[in-house]
């Protein structure tokens, strides 16, 4: 592709990744209104498995004991992730698509917070005006409302955000010794076989039968999943991954207007928080961005969402849970 073409063409393709993983939450909303929660989410990872192994064939011969081991560790945090995301936008208990979009992108601010702490090391001014920023939109989002205050399905979306920065960092501890795309094929197996298990034991439910439940299963699975990661992965070979952060910070955005949108309600206090929470998560990736090298900064590739600047400690991946944190420099 020529250069001036690719200043447009990915730019453009990975908003459209953003504008995707933005419609998934009201997709998905309206998808466990109608089958139930567990049984949606082990078909949506069946179908993402299928499309990324029909896309990546070669991935299997990559199976080794390391992308298993480290692929099966990140799969179960990530597991933790969507159920308690998806539970947090079921309808019997559920919270808005438009703020799970945007609480669930904390996920951006608190890991680079929980680095600091684990390596002992005071975080960038920048970065501690991010995480004020996203805060200060927090309890904007918090107090939008006397119907809709902060409740406890709001909590289960915050949870979420916490095991995915914990997935994150996980992912962060991985080296050249690892596979980006045998580590997804093992987290999205492992996802589905979870919620398949847990849907067995708690739930009652047949083949859907409900074509909305299906287009949602083919769009969280084919679009959000497979075809997003081949997307990132085509985009991060001709422009920088900085970039590709900044520009996919845009998700929470489009789950936002998405949600406010097919609700008809455009809550103003709502908005503003979910303003500033933005402008948190963009000040912690344009923080990273202009990290020096030293700092050994680096954008990690999420599932499905904003890459995270997670930063290499320089140890193996199986000293992260195996010796306490160590100061560097």
């Amino acid at each position: 592709m020529p250069r001036h073409a690719s200043r447009f063409v990915v730019p453009a393709a990975l908003v459209g990744v953003a504008g995707i993983w933005g419609f998934t939450f009201v997709v998905v909303a309206d998808a466990v209104a109608r089958y139930p929660m567990f049984a949606f989410l082990a078909w949506r990872f069946a179908v993402a498995t299928v499309a990324f192994v029909a896309l990546f064939p070669r991935v299997l011969r990559k199976l080794d004991a390391q992308n298993l081991r480290m692929g099966l560790l990140a799969g179960i945090l990530l597991s933790a992730g969507y159920i308690f995301q998806t539970w947090g936008l079921a309808p019997d208990v559920g919270t808005t698509p438009a703020r799970a979009a945007f609480i669930t992108g904390l996920y951006v601010i608190i890991v680079p917070l929980m680095q600091a702490v684990y390596l002992r090391r005071l975080p960038r001014k920048a970065t501690m005006l991010g995480a004020a920023l996203a805060l200060a939109g927090l309890w904007l989002l918090s107090n939008a409302g006397s119907d809709a205050t902060w409740s406890t399905v709001d909590s289960l979306v915050a949870v979420c955000a916490v095991a995915y920065s914990l997935h994150m960092i996980v992912l962060g501890a991985t080296d050249e010794r690892h596979d980006t795309a045998a580590l997804t094929l093992v987290q999205l197996v492992t996802v589905g076989v979870v919620c398949a298990l847990i849907s067995l034991l708690k739930e009652s439910a047949s083949l859907p039968a409900d074509g909305y439940v299906w287009f949602a299963i083919l769009v969280c699975g084919v679009l959000a999943s497979a075809v997003a990661f081949v997307v990132q992965t085509w985009a991060q070979r001709r422009i920088p991954p900085a970039r590709v952060a900044l520009i996919l910070v845009t998700e929470p955005a489009f789950g936002g207007l998405f949600g406010w949108w097919t609700a008809g309600v455009w809550p103003v206090r709502e908005v503003a928080g979910a303003a500033l929470m933005l402008g948190g998560m963009v000040t912690s990736e344009a923080v990273a961005a202009v990290a020096p090298a030293e700092e050994g900064v680096a954008f990690e590739p999420a599932m499905e969402g904003m890459p995270v600047p997670v930063v290499d400690d320089g140890r193996k991946p199986s000293a992260l849970f195996e010796e306490g944190p160590t100061r560097r420099g």
